[in-house]
């Protein structure tokens, strides 16, 4: 089993979009700029996250993708699925016929894995993706704040 670029992308995608939709519809151009994905792979997932509604289209001037559902009703497990990602680790895709058309000695083991990888990724919500996004970027925000200081008053000492 991996988790491909395409699941990735998808994710990344949809944490930018999140992080930004309470200003409106977001451009998947604005997305490749600040995430590194080329526009025609973007619209290539975005057209697959539509169809599975994760994402609204907003077409004219200003227009771009909204969030289809509130952010703590997405969770990664689906973006990745509406992607076409599949989530199994398994050599036989599910089908018990790993070993010469027989179930291998290992299949329940992967299988379990798979399990326990979907529970966790379905648990796991945008919501709480942009909250940790948030939080890491808060606290850079206020160390920074805190050298601004702690410069500022170096500075104003005197000598």
């Amino acid at each position: 089993m991996r988790l491909t670029t395409k699941g990735r992308f998808a994710v990344t995608a949809m944490l930018d979009l999140a992080l930004r939709h309470q200003h409106g519809p977001v451009t998947l151009a604005g997305i490749g700029q600040r995430q590194s994905i080329s526009l025609s792979y973007l619209e290539q997932l975005f057209g697959k996250l539509r169809r599975h509604a994760l994402v609204e289209s907003v077409r004219g001037p200003g227009g771009g993708y909204c969030l289809a559902r509130p952010s703590d009703k997405v969770s990664v497990a689906d973006i990745i699925l509406a992607v076409d990602e599949p989530l199994d680790a398994t050599l036989c895709g599910g089908m018990e016929n790993c070993q010469e058309d027989k179930r291998c000695m290992t299949h329940d083991l992967w299988a379990t894995l798979n399990e326990k990888l979907y529970e966790y990724l379905n648990s796991v919500t945008l919501r709480d993706l942009v909250n940790q996004q948030r939080a890491k970027d808060g606290s850079v925000t206020v160390l920074i704040d805190r050298r601004r200081a702690a410069a500022r008053k170096a500075v104003s000492l005197p000598a």
